[in-house]
């Protein structure tokens, strides 16, 4: 089968005929449907040799994956062939810790790398993708697997950093997001569905802004220096409680922690390098810094069911598998309006195509 690798560390991915894999014991092949393109993506591609310890490439990219089970190894008792699936991407858990048995697995105890699907295994840019265990699937029942495929990363970062904040989140208070592309319109939508907050949405992208009002945002404001002034003046000065930062650039987070209010809380999900300096007089008072990486299983469930119905609107740019490159190169020139999702099934040389869902 053909599949898209990363063949060398700091080398651009290219085209590979591989075998087809096969389900040992545990194990389950699953047929793709969609697997989607991430932003850790190029961050992948950059990583040098002594970054990837055992684990080197070659391995085929892509972590946002949901399809069909096509074969199940010995033992798998949950699942038959057919069934629709969603993939949980955190597949260096050991599935016993405390995190792991409260469906956390992106917070595993014992993970010593991050290691997932396309990061140091073979992931989803294939007809097919081999998953360790059956646990790491998650059916989606009629949902359309490759509008579910950006939910196993997109979707389920963005709740899992939102969720933990809810009582942090008070009626008639304010919430931010910035930037409000494949991760920060879900996260307006789940701010919009889980709190009484007034949403504001940041953006330097005029066409962006106006895709966040229609996915939920009250209010939106251009990215730029006066950015946090603007959100002071539309809180009467209070600030927001809760600012999650999709980009993490040294410009968003300067923009964060100026308008986070006392007692508020500043979630980065965006790997954009940017720091942030932890001082006693430059921070609010009371204030919490968060990172939060990915989303466990309860956290798919959970996401899955809201799009089964119909509460997400999930919107998609379909690319062919041979596609890939192309797609990586809208992607990174900003070219997508959704997120990009490869379709190994897609008649080859298909067109791309824009699809949004309800």
């Amino acid at each position: 089968m053909l599949a898209y690798r990363l063949l060398q560390p700091q080398t651009q991915p290219e085209f590979q005929e591989v075998p087809e894999p096969h389900a040992g014991p545990g194990q389950v092949v699953v047929r793709v449907a969609g697997s989607g393109l991430c932003h850790t993506d190029f961050t992948v591609i950059s990583r040098d040799r002594q970054y990837w310890n055992n684990d080197p490439p070659p391995f085929t990219l892509g972590h946002e994956i949901a399809g069909w089970v096509e074969e199940v190894g010995a033992g798998v008792m949950r699942f038959k062939r057919g069934d629709a699936v969603a993939v949980n991407p955190s597949w260096a858990s050991c599935g016993r810790c405390h995190m792991c048995r409260s469906g956390e697995e992106n917070h595993c105890l014992y993970q010593k790398a991050i290691r997932a699907p396309g990061v140091g295994f073979d992931g989803g840019h294939a007809p097919y993708v081999l998953v360790p265990e059956a646990r790491f699937l998650v059916p989606i029942g009629d949902l359309d697997p490759v509008n579910a495929a950006p939910l196993t990363d997109a979707g389920i970062t963005t709740y899992s950093a939102i969720k933990p904040a809810i009582s942090s989140i008070w009626p008639g208070s304010t919430a931010v997001v910035i930037g409000v592309g494949g991760l920060g319109l879900y996260a307006v939508q789940f701010l919009r569905l889980l709190t009484g907050a007034r949403v504001i949405a940041v953006d330097r992208t005029q066409s962006r802004l106006k895709l966040a009002r229609e996915y939920g945002a009250d209010d939106v404001i251009s990215t730029g220096p006066k950015a946090a002034a603007e959100i002071r003046e539309l809180t009467g000065g209070v600030g927001a409680a809760f600012v999650i930062d999709c980009v993490g650039t040294n410009e968003t987070l300067a923009t964060a922690i100026a308008a986070l209010s006392w007692r508020g809380r500043l979630t980065m999900v965006g790997a954009g390098g940017g720091p942030l300096p932890f001082d006693f007089f430059k921070v609010p008072p009371g204030a919490q810094l968060v990172t939060s990486l990915n989303g466990g299983s309860v956290a798919l469930m959970e996401v899955v069911g809201m799009a089964a119905l119909g509460r997400l609107k999930i919107l998609v740019d379909r690319y062919p598998l041979d596609a890939a490159k192309r797609g990586y190169d809208d992607f990174e020139h900003g070219r997508l309006v959704g997120r990009a999702v490869l379709t190994p099934e897609a008649v080859k040389g298909a067109e791309s195509a824009t699809t949004a869902t309800a």
